[in-house]
């Protein structure tokens, strides 16, 4: 009797477990289908984003410093992101604003590294389109993109082999869409937001930021130069691709490309730029960051950024090791890192 009952209790648990699993699987299946019908979604509408994006620089068929046209899937490459300083209120033709932040990025294919360059924005610099030096953020006021390109090329001697120009709006757009960025302020002070009006107020230390309040902090160089001003903008980026890459990200992807929407051009196909998420496989890629070192210089009348030739120098070499171009050149800051890890 005793077994009779025994058998019939393990029947009834076995037969409550059998159906806990099946709707443990009905429920499995449901979310990976919702994931990848979201991915699938999130894929046509990068897609269409990036094609409504997509803009080529006149004839330019790759840099003039290439041989052979790159693919990112399996050469090095780089790419030049332009800030443009635009908005609404100022009512301005996008090829004829100045660039207001300029930072290359070259990617190492083979180790997934990633080296950012920041030029301060009154660097004097030769410019092909004119001619003559001047300020490298009138390039972009003289003859838009390409201007801007041949300038970088000039001045580093590395090919530009993509761009991504981006105004304010999108800024602002894309960073609230991830819910904000941390990144360190450096002190108190009244900025202007993208209306040119001084309403955002910076407050000094380590925090959270909106796309507003990331932008000001982009902007600021009033208490102190160019030089910290690009070190900040370099911040901002990395904080961007490590919120982008984290996992807590990936419901937020939809909005981020509704953000960028018109206020983005590239002369990246979507398929180039699908190419680029295997940097950031793993979390979001090691970033060794610089800056064009210089002094001020006011001897003409007018403010200008004097690059230091050594210190310039030093950085071709680094990009173009890192590329590729130039395989006998010191890695610069690879050779510091290992020094300054051997020294702790």
């Amino acid at each position: 009797m005793y077994n009779r009952a025994q058998y019939k209790l393990n029947k009834a648990r076995k037969s409550k477990k059998s159906i806990i699993l099946k709707i443990s699987a009905m429920i499995i299946a449901s979310l990976l289908i919702c994931i990848t019908a979201y991915g699938i979604f999130l894929t046509k509408k990068a897609e269409t984003a990036v094609d409504n994006a997509y803009e080529t620089v006149g004839d330019r068929e790759g840099s003039v410093l290439r041989e052979e046209v790159v693919k990112p899937v399996e050469d090095n490459v780089s790419i030049l992101f332009i800030g443009v300083d635009e908005s609404e209120s100022r009512n301005k033709n996008d090829d004829n604003s100045r660039s207001d932040a300029l930072l290359l990025a070259t990617m190492n294919n083979k180790n997934k590294t990633v080296k950012l360059v920041s030029i301060p924005r009154d660097s004097l610099v030769y410019i092909p389109e004119v001619g003559y030096q001047d300020k490298i953020t009138h390039a972009h006021a003289f003859g838009g993109t390409k201007a801007s390109i041949e300038t970088v090329e000039q001045l580093l001697e590395v090919p530009v082999d993509y761009y991504v120009k981006m105004n304010f709006v999108a800024f602002i757009d894309v960073i609230d869409a991830l819910g904000g960025i941390y990144a360190n302020v450096p002190y108190n002070y009244l900025e202007k937001d993208e209306n040119d009006k001084n309403t955002i107020q910076l407050t000094k230390g380590y925090q959270e930021l909106d796309g507003r309040e990331a932008l000001a902090l982009a902007r600021t160089r009033k208490l102190d130069n160019d030089i910290e001003r690009g070190k900040r903008q370099q911040e901002i980026l990395s904080s961007i691709m490590d919120k982008a890459a984290s996992a807590s990200s990936f419901t937020k992807y939809g909005n981020v490309i509704d953000a960028v929407g018109d206020n983005m051009k590239t002369d990246m196909t979507f398929d180039e730029m699908k190419s680029f998420f295997a940097y950031i496989k793993g979390g979001s890629p090691e970033v060794d960051t610089f800056t064009l070192e210089g002094h001020d210089d006011m001897s003409t009348g007018t403010y200008y950024w004097e690059l230091d030739e050594e210190s310039l120098i030093e950085t071709k070499n680094i990009l173009q090791n890192h590329l590729g171009l130039n395989p006998d050149a010191a890695d610069y800051s690879s050779t510091q890192n290992k020094l300054a890890k051997e020294s702790e």
